[in-house]
């Protein structure tokens, strides 16, 4: 049984991020951690979720999914992040709950929150990577410590290669074109052994 406390903390507009957030926390489970999966709060107006069918559908099918506050940071040893690009960055509901963390990060209890990232885009070369190097310059002014999954396991190569974090290409179909999920949930793993080792 692991004694990590593991915080996965999403946002997606059309369900790509949920599902990544999702394996993340069966592997977390699976490890042993103690697993929350919190969503951060939606900006976008009404009109605008209501215009995309997709949005709304997982507007909807999501709303009991609990919003992120800055208590499940504090509470967490580690922490994974999904969140699809908005032209090479971390989408604005990140970005904006992040930015909401300052009181945490002034008192210190950011430091050494041992954290991981994921990213989607609608092509392979859509800021995927870009996405998940914005968020960890952001982890670097916490002063937590990055786990990347590299290519410490083979699973990486076949969901694309990307050593910063997991990372899937959403189609024209709105479904994932890559098969991430056994690289999601190695990295989850991954990401609880090194906060094992933080925490002894």
């Amino acid at each position: 049984m692991s004694n990590v406390k593991l915080a996965i903390i999403y946002y997606s507009s059309t369900g790509i991020n949920y599902q990544l957030a999702k394996w993340a926390e069966e592997a977390g489970k699976a490890a042993g951690a103690e697993v929350r999966l919190v969503k951060v709060p939606e900006l976008a107006p009404e009109a605008a979720i209501e215009s995309n069918p997709a949005w709304k559908a997982h507007y909807d099918a999501t709303k009991d999914v609990k919003e992120a506050t800055s208590d499940d940071i504090e509470w967490a040893d580690a922490i994974i992040f999904s969140t699809p690009t908005r032209f090479g960055n971390v989408a604005s509901q990140m970005k904006q709950f992040l930015d909401l963390q300052g009181g945490l990060w002034a008192s210190g209890k950011t430091v050494n929150k041992v954290v991981s990232g994921m990213s989607s885009a609608s092509n392979p070369h859509g800021g995927q990577e870009a996405t998940i190097l914005s968020l960890y310059t952001s982890m670097m002014h916490w002063g937590a410590i990055i786990v990347p999954p590299g290519y410490t396991d083979d699973v990486a190569y076949a969901a694309g290669g990307n050593p910063y974090g997991t990372s899937v290409t959403q189609g024209q179909d709105g479904n994932m074109v890559e098969d991430v999920e056994a690289a999601v949930k190695h990295q989850t793993k991954r990401t609880i052994e090194v906060a094992e080792k933080v925490n002894q």
